[in-house]
């Protein structure tokens, strides 16, 4: 009895084994590293500014709707003032999968927006650092 009972806790724990080695535990998902923000426009006016920019998934090219953004800067670092920051405020968007921010583009130059943000189901961070240019 004992000898039957062994063989087959033996089997199930091979099986077990099996199925985790074969990732048919779960659904597939995707990497955190799939995501990426993309500037909608490469180029803002000096002085306030709307600034759009679009997640998607690199995998499929599809936009990326209802994710969280909870870090969001914009400094002049591609032109080597990174201390030279202005206030940024997230704006509603009637787009799915684009992100609209408002900010003060107070000088003409290079301007990065640094953005992080959670994607629905997936563990970790999206973060970029985008460039763009402010004109008069």
């Amino acid at each position: 009895m004992t000898k039957i009972v062994f063989t087959r806790a033996r089997a199930a724990a091979l099986f077990g084994f099996a199925m985790v080695g074969m990732n048919m535990t779960g659904p597939a998902r995707a990497d955190i590293k799939d995501y990426e923000f993309q500037l909608v426009q490469q180029e803002a006016r000096v002085g306030e500014a709307d600034l759009s920019v679009r997640l998607v998934d690199k995998r499929t090219g599809k936009p990326v709707p209802d994710a969280v953004i909870f870090a969001k800067r914009v400094d002049m670092a591609p032109d080597g003032m990174e201390e030279m920051a202005s206030k940024i405020e997230q704006i509603p968007s009637t787009e799915p999968g684009i992100y609209r921010f408002r900010t003060k583009l107070s000088m003409a130059g290079g301007w990065r927006l640094s953005l992080g943000a959670k994607v629905q189901g997936e563990t970790g961070s999206v973060e970029s650092k985008l460039v763009l240019k402010a004109v008069k």
